[in-house]
């Protein structure tokens, strides 16, 4: 078994870099100082532990990865761990695009 980390892991990680630093550099809506996003995040982890476990449980997985693009660190019920990173990035992202799009169509500043 060898650890490329470049099918899975790598883009996972960077797209969290992306969406971290294209908020303050770039969009600035302010989104991450809000409590409603925070909140909502909440929710979709809750979402994306119940879906993500019953997709990847050890007993009868439908979604099985190649051990050798992920880092193998699991949690809860056989969840990768890039899974929460790709779903934290996309939500974050699309919400981001939301705030951005409505804040210049309204001249709405954060």
């Amino acid at each position: 078994m060898n650890f490329t980390g470049v099918g899975y892991t790598l883009p996972a990680v960077a797209a969290v870099i992306v969406v971290c630093v294209a908020e303050p550099a770039l969009l600035r809506t302010g989104l991450f100082r809000r409590p409603a996003y925070w909140l909502t995040m909440l929710i979709v982890l809750g979402f994306q532990i119940l879906v993500d476990g019953w997709l990847t449980k050890r007993d009868a997985s439908v979604v099985v990865y190649n051990p050798d693009h992920i880092l193998r660190l699991r949690f809860p019920w056989n969840i990768p761990v890039e899974d929460f990173l790709f779903g934290f990035a996309l939500v974050t992202a699309v919400l981001l695009g939301w705030e951005h799009t409505r804040q210049r169509q309204t001249g709405a500043q954060s």
